[in-house]
């Protein structure tokens, strides 16, 4: 979750707020949220007056504030949980808060193309077997597994006929149109 409209999260130039639903203790009416991570949320993507979009940053104060409140998330899985049981499957499900009255909104719901696809019975477990001393860069991973590879710097997708299979993508950010380098990357490492 994060300020503004949905694009910077879908997009991921935003780093958003996460929490982690326990969906049995959900179901029992009992507080389920097991785990909750505070994203930076620098920007938001606001209307313009007279129309279109624009990306600003956020006040310190929401920077520091979780962009939803812990009733909200339930709320939100209650709703994802419906609609995960009326069509039989995992859903990757999009909402809206409207900032008028405050309300939550279901706005896209389509079926869950990536943990769904994970072994049913089967545990991958990576671990580093030896650290180097110093650390060059720590952030947050959005996998578990572990990659290694020559490292390609691209500054921008048309440099996507530069990239070779095997290699670590690294890039200020990504989004769907990276997808074709992403499937032959051994790792990849962006700002946002």
């Amino acid at each position: 979750s994060a300020y503004g409209l949905g694009e910077t999260v879908v997009g991921g130039t935003v780093n958003p707020d996460e929490w982690y639903v326990f969906k049995p203790t959900l179901a029992e009416g009992k507080k389920s949220i097991i785990a909750r991570t505070m994203g930076s949320k620098q920007i938001k993507m606001i209307y313009k007056e007279g129309g279109g979009s624009e990306t600003v940053p956020t006040s310190a104060e929401e920077q520091g504030a979780w962009s939803a409140t812990d009733k909200q998330v339930e709320e939100l899985a209650e709703m994802a949980v419906k609609i995960e049981k009326h069509y039989g499957r995992p859903m990757d499900i999009e909402w809206a808060r409207d900032g008028d009255d405050g309300k939550l909104y279901i706005v896209q719901a389509r079926p869950e193309t990536v943990a769904s696809q994970k072994k049913v019975g089967v545990i991958e477990d990576y671990k580093m077997l030896e650290k180097g001393t110093e650390v060059l860069a720590e952030g947050r991973a959005v996998g578990k597994r572990i990659g290694s590879g020559k490292v390609n710097i691209l500054k921008s997708i048309d440099e996507m006929a530069d990239f070779v299979e095997g290699q670590v993508l690294v890039a200020d950010m990504t989004d769907p149109d990276w997808e074709p380098i992403m499937k032959k990357s051994a790792a990849i490492v962006t700002n946002r």
